[in-house]
């Protein structure tokens, strides 16, 4: 699999926004997703939004203005895991 950039969020109910756990290019970028596959973590592709989160540092919260786009991505890995704590 070759990937150019990915990008992990993660939000846990309480806090106040989510955040970016961790970014990758290239070959972090693969390693990234191979762990994803390893712990079965559901990968979402959506090139724009993955866009600005490389521009954000790991542990930063997500901006407001891609809180929706964010919020549909949470919305789609909580139902394919069943459960409401990632």
């Amino acid at each position: 699999m070759t990937v150019d950039k990915a990008a992990a969020i993660r939000y846990k109910k309480g806090q106040k926004a989510p955040f970016l756990l961790c970014k990758g290019r290239k070959h972090m970028a693969e390693k990234l997703i191979r762990e994803a596959e390893k712990f079965n973590i559901p990968l979402v592709k959506n090139s724009e939004l993955l866009e600005e989160l490389i521009e954000l540092e790991p542990m930063e919260a997500i901006p407001e203005e891609l809180f929706e786009a964010v919020a549909e991505i949470l919305a789609f890995v909580y139902s394919q895991e069943g459960r409401m704590n990632l």
